[in-house]
């Protein structure tokens, strides 16, 4: 990316960083070794007079912290070629967190270390600052948990969230509350809501990514974020409409519509805004649900109540893990159809995202209620992505795979499903299908 030339240049002096001590027989080299965090890189590892044999068996293994300082760690096996080198663009990974060719593996495999608590997401809380991670060449194999063998080579690499000269502006306007991204340059750009799930605050590095990639992004949280509720109790959609109008109206923002994406709840509330708000003219929906939950939706003198949970219908395993797939109320029960979104009456655009093993709710099954109700009603306004083995929540390609999350309003451990090389590869697919229509629907 020509982009991070400078900041590679102007990181010379941490050069030393990307190589091998000068004893050493074997180097690491990650290409590049500054790259946006949704981009791939290169690792390759190569000997210099004498290193590793042909065949020889080592352990890779890449280590991150968090903001709070929490340890994040993963690990592949990995035997050098014929030339006593390997590529993880093209060698397959024997074992350890992942098999198989995986270039960016290493990245979304990480987990919380032994030492740490589990079920901890890797997830940035700011993005003007990058995500270092250590990539470390072991002699042999070491399975994960267990104390790896000597380093041979090593080498850090940076992944940013925010590329040079997107700005940032904190916004307090009027009852609305959030971050607006905005790539560099004049503009105007097409503009686009983002909103994450139940864990509330504020959520900005897939937005900052989405500046990075050309869109005017502005980061929404709608509860437990500063004056905002702490709780979700009900919801006014007049704050959801005066967030559309003020990005519809901003100088920099293309128009004559804009979007919206969310996540979970978010994007639930992406569908009610569609729906009902005229400004809203393409939604992105990953693992919604098609009826408004939990809380109630007001608008004017509408509402629309929210389905409830019945945690009588929630499993714990062994482990201490809540599995609350069967929990929430049935949406096709004709006694919830007050619960149901209108989504027929939507001019704009959706795609719907989702993955497969689900374990949070039935966002596969909503998808279809989502599709059989615009189709029933004559529209043909929809795409979806519908991705086997991955779990809740898709983000940006690279971010860590959870299958197991801390629930932030219910303080336990919660099962989000998927397969972590399944999800990983759907995180990657969908990234680019959602620039793609939002670029289509926005201009």
């Amino acid at each position: 990316a020509i982009m991070w030339r400078a900041v590679a240049v102007a990181s010379a002096p941490a050069r030393a960083l990307f190589r091998a001590p000068r004893r050493s027989a074997v180097s690491v080299a990650v290409s590049p070794p500054a790259a946006l965090a949704d981009e791939r890189v290169e690792t390759r590892v190569a000997t210099r007079v004498a290193g590793l044999g042909p065949g020889q068996a080592v352990t890779l293994r890449a280590v991150a912290a968090d903001e709070r300082g929490c340890l994040f760690q993963s690990c592949a096996h990995y035997r050098a070629d014929g030339r006593g080198e390997l590529h993880l663009g093209t060698d397959a990974s024997h074992g350890g967190d992942y098999t198989g060719v995986e270039p960016m593996g290493l990245f979304w495999s990480l987990a919380p270390a032994g030492m740490e608590r589990p079920y901890q997401r890797l997830v940035p809380r700011s993005t003007s600052t990058p995500m270092k991670v250590e990539m470390l060449v072991h002699q042999g194999h070491s399975q994960p948990g267990a104390f790896p063998g000597p380093v041979v080579a090593k080498a850090e690499v940076e992944r940013w969230f925010t590329a040079p000269g997107v700005r940032r502006i904190r916004l307090k306007e009027g009852s609305v509350r959030g971050s607006l991204f905005l790539p560099p340059g004049d503009g105007p750009f097409p503009g686009v809501i983002d909103m994450y799930g139940d864990e509330g605050g504020l959520i900005e590095f897939r937005s900052s990514l989405l500046a990075t990639r050309g869109f005017a992004a502005l980061s929404l949280p709608y509860f437990d974020f500063e004056d905002l509720p702490k709780v979700m109790k009900e919801f006014q959609l007049e704050y959801f409409e005066e967030a559309a109008r003020f990005l519809q109206r901003h100088p920099k923002v293309k128009g004559p519509g804009v979007g919206v994406i969310g996540t979970g709840k978010g994007a639930e509330l992406a569908l009610s805004m569609i729906t009902f708000l005229p400004e809203v003219v393409a939604a992105v929906c990953i693992s919604g649900c098609s009826s408004n939950t939990v809380a109630d939706l007001h608008y004017g003198e509408m509402t629309l109540p929210g389905l409830r949970f019945d945690m009588n219908k929630v499993s714990v395993s062994d482990a201490g893990v809540f599995d609350i797939f069967e929990a929430l109320d049935d949406p096709t029960n004709p006694a919830n159809s007050p619960c149901t979104i209108p989504i027929e009456k939507a001019e704009g655009h959706f795609l719907l995202v989702v993955g497969e093993d689900d374990r949070m709710w039935k966002s596969s099954l909503y998808a279809e209620l989502a599709i059989g109700r615009l189709r029933q009603h004559g529209k043909e306004n929809f795409e979806l992505l519908s991705y086997p083995g991955a779990g809740h929540r898709i983000d940006p390609p690279s971010t860590p795979f959870c299958q197991v999350a801390m629930d932030r309003v219910l303080g336990v451990p919660v099962l989000g499903g998927g397969e972590s090389k399944a999800h990983a590869h759907a995180q990657e697919h969908s990234w680019g299908k959602i620039q793609e229509f939002l670029h289509l629907h926005l201009g």
